[in-house]
C-alpha cells in the first residue's frame, strides 16, 4: 500500500487502541491532582499509555495477521503517535479538572442558591432586587386567619434587598422584615431564582399583653378622652380615691363628646389592633367597631371613651373600684433624638442604615481595626451584631449581614456604602 494509505490506517488503528489508554490517563490525572495536588509526570503517562496500547494492539494482531507484517511499520508508528497524543490530552484535561473541582462540598453550599441576573437592578453602583409576593398570602396552620388589610400590605409592599445575598439569607431577611414591620406572630418565606416569594403568615397574638411591662397591670377606665392620645403617651387619671400616672397602652373614643366639649365626630382608637385583646368587651364595655389601620400612629378623636393604662398592682386595684375618672395628658418635653438629628443636619451630616457585605473590608474585623472614621469619614452610631449596641466602641466586632447606623456627609456615606456595606 502507499504511504498515505498507511498513515490513514495508522490513525484509524491509533484511535481504536488509544481510547482505553486515554480514559485511564485522564482518570489517573484527575485523581492524583484532586487527592494529592500532584501532577503525574509526562513520562509516566507515556509508559502507561504504551503499555495499555500494546495490550490492545496485541489483541488486534491476533485477529488480523496483516498488522504484524513489517510492511505496516508506518501505520504502527502513526498509531503510536495518535495513542500518545490522545493520552496526553486526556491527562491534561483530567489534571485541570482535578485542580478546579472544590475540595470540600458541604450541604450549605448546595443550599446557597443565587438569584437570576435578570431580576437584579443596579442602583447607585450596587445590585438590588425587589422581591415580589407571588399569589395569595397563605395562612399558618394553628393560627387564626390573616386579616385582609395585612394580606394587602404584604402583597403590595415594596420589599427591596441587596442582590448579593444567597437565597437562604434573603428568605430569612424577608421573613424578619415582615415580622418586624407588620408585627406578625410567625412567617414562612420561600423565594425562587426569579425573586418571586411564597409567603405564609400568622396574625399578631396577644397584642395588648405584649405591651404591658413586666410587673405592671393593665386597667381600663371610662373618661372624657382628649383628642390625639396615642399609644405611649403618659397620662394622669384622677378619681375621688386615686391620682395615678401611667403610660397609655390602648385608648378608644367614641367621637361623640358630651355637650360643651369639642371633638371630631368620627370614632377612633389609639393602639387599635384587630385583636380581641384591644376590644372594649375585654373589660366590660360595649362592643365597638374597630377602625381600619391608619398609615400613621393611630390617635383618638376625643369624646367619651376608655383609656387603658399600665399601672402598679396597688394602683390598678384601687382604680378598678372607680366607675370613671378624669384624664390629663402630661408633657414629655422635647425629644432629645430629634434635637440630635437637627444639630447634625445643620452641620451638613446625614443618617443612613447599611449592612456589612460578605468578604468586604468590615467583614470579620472590629470597628477599630477597620478604621471606619479615618478611612471613610463616617461614624458608627449603632451596630447590630445579634443585638443592637448604641455608640459602639472600637472593639465591636462586625460580620456579614450586620446592620449599622452611620452618620457623615452625603459623599462620605456614598463612598462607604459602595466599598464596605
Amino acid at each position: 500500500m502507499s504511504l498515505p494509505v498507511e498513515i490513514v490506517f495508522g490513525v484509524y488503528l491509533g484511535v481504536i487502541t488509544g481510547i482505553v489508554p486515554a480514559l485511564v490517563a485522564g482518570a489517573l490525572g484527575f485523581v492524583f491532582k484532586y487527592v494529592t495536588d500532584v501532577t503525574i509526570p509526562g513520562l509516566g503517562v507515556v509508559v502507561l499509555s504504551l503499555a495499555i496500547a500494546g495490550v490492545n494492539g496485541g489483541l488486534l494482531a491476533l485477529n488480523d495477521e496483516t498488522i504484524r507484517s513489517s510492511e505496516r511499520a508506518p501505520a504502527i508508528l502513526t498509531a503510536i503517535v495518535v495513542v500518545l497524543m490522545l493520552s496526553m490530552y486526556a491527562h491534561a484535561q483530567g489534571d485541570k479538572l482535578g485542580a478546579s473541582v472544590p475540595k470540600r462540598i458541604s450541604l450549605k453550599q448546595l443550599r446557597d442558591r443565587t438569584l437570576s441576573t435578570d431580576v437584579i437592578e443596579l442602583v447607585g453602583g450596587r445590585g438590588r432586587v425587589s422581591v415580589e409576593v407571588a399569589g395569595e398570602v397563605n395562612d399558618m396552620e394553628g393560627y387564626p386567619p390573616l386579616p385582609a388589610d395585612t394580606r394587602r400590605a404584604i402583597v403590595d409592599g415594596d420589599w427591596a434587598f441587596p442582590a448579593d445575598l444567597p437565597l437562604a439569607e434573603l428568605e430569612s431577611r424577608f421573613a424578619e422584615r415582615l415580622r418586624t414591620e407588620l408585627d406578625l406572630a410567625d412567617v414562612a418565606v420561600r423565594i425562587d431564582e426569579q425573586a418571586r416569594a411564597t409567603v405564609s403568615a400568622a396574625p399578631p397574638t396577644g397584642a395588648l399583653s405584649k405591651r404591658v411591662p413586666a410587673g405592671k397591670r393593665a386597667v381600663s377606665v371610662s373618661a372624657l378622652v382628649p383628642t390625639g392620645i396615642a399609644r405611649g403617651d403618659v397620662v394622669r387619671v384622677i378619681t375621688p380615691d386615686l391620682d395615678a400616672e401611667g403610660a397609655v397602652i390602648a385608648a378608644r373614643s367614641s367621637g361623640k363628646p358630651e355637650p360643651g366639649a369639642t371633638a371630631a365626630s368620627t370614632p377612633a382608637a389609639a393602639g387599635d389592633d384587630p385583636d380581641p385583646d384591644d376590644d372594649a368587651r375585654t373589660d366590660g364595655g360595649e362592643e365597638a367597631v374597630a377602625a381600619p389601620p391608619a398609615a400613621t400612629a393611630p390617635t383618638t378623636t376625643g369624646g367619651e371613651g376608655r383609656v387603658t393604662l399600665a399601672l402598679d398592682r396597688s394602683e390598678a386595684t384601687a382604680l378598678l373600684r372607680a366607675d370613671r375618672g378624669r384624664v390629663l395628658v402630661l408633657s414629655r418635653g422635647t425629644r432629645r433624638e430629634y434635637e440630635l438629628t437637627a444639630l447634625l443636619r445643620r452641620a451638613g451630616k446625614r443618617f443612613r442604615k447599611v449592612s456589612v457585605v460578605a468578604d468586604g473590608p468590615l467583614d470579620g474585623h472590629t470597628i477599630g481595626e477597620a478604621e471606619v472614621r479615618e478611612a471613610y469619614g463616617v461614624a458608627v452610631l449603632a451596630a447590630r451584631h445579634e443585638t443592637w449596641t448604641v455608640a459602639p466602641d472600637g472593639s465591636q466586632s462586625l460580620s456579614a449581614g450586620d446592620d449599622l447606623f452611620v452618620v457623615g456627609s452625603r459623599d462620605a456615606l456614598d463612598r462607604f456604602a459602595e466599598v464596605a456595606a
